[in-house]
């Protein structure tokens, strides 16, 4: 009886210990943020005239042990104000451009996966408290609001960025970071021929801040 309760006692140990490690390699917990037009080192970031839209999803991170290497995979909504640039020639009139500036055409809902390389900076003794880290890596977007702008002009379904951000961990659970999103794909496409519009150049560069909280 006494080696079956030894048994049993180290196998609850045994248990407990993977539980904690397993806690430590993989976290998950919700993630939300916003985007802005410009980032600023003070709490203007956050006002009305230089926010370009809103995000929240899920996040799950995986870590690698004693090197400080980990990577993030989310799933967020993202609802964004378009920041697309516009390049006109000289003989496009007001009206043609003008039919850009819709609010059909500057505001977008996406279905966004972010998937990031991240290298946690461990600092001795304030480490479990406050940890800074960089993170990079791309990001998948697919249209979820309506596809057509106009009869000329069409939103494309699906938009790749990239991704380089830097993040302060902090009491382990909590992770506010900071990105820069540089689009790599076109985010509008002219459909038609015949109805004369200008030349579209815009892709979706945006900085987004988020908060994470991870189980």
């Amino acid at each position: 009886m006494k080696t079956i309760r030894l048994l049993l006692a180290a196998i609850v140990l045994a248990a407990c210990s993977f539980s904690a490690s397993a806690g430590e390699i993989f976290r998950f917990g919700p993630r939300i943020g916003t985007e802005v037009n410009s980032m600023r080192l003070n709490s203007d970031v956050f006002n009305s005239d230089n926010r370009a839209g809103f995000t929240g999803g899920l996040m799950m991170e995986v870590n690698v042990p004693l090197v400080g290497i980990a990577f993030d995979l989310s799933v967020m909504y993202v609802h964004r104000l378009n920041n697309n640039s516009l390049k006109a020639g000289a003989s496009d009139s007001p009206d043609q451009s003008s039919m850009l500036t819709a609010d059909s055409y500057i505001k977008r809902d996406y279905i966004e996966i972010p998937l990031n390389f991240k290298y946690k900076i461990g600092l001795p003794i304030v480490g479990k408290v406050v940890s800074p880290y960089l993170f990079t890596g791309p990001s998948f977007a697919f249209l979820a609001s309506k596809r057509h702008i106009n009869e000329a002009y069409k939103n494309k379904a699906f938009d790749v960025a990239w991704n380089f951000g830097v993040g302060l961990q902090l009491f382990t659970h909590l992770q506010v970071g900071a990105s820069y999103g540089l689009g790599i794909t076109k985010t509008v496409e002219k459909v038609s021929s015949i109805t004369a519009g200008p030349e579209i150049t815009g892709r979706n560069n945006y900085w987004t801040v988020t908060a994470a909280w991870l189980f």
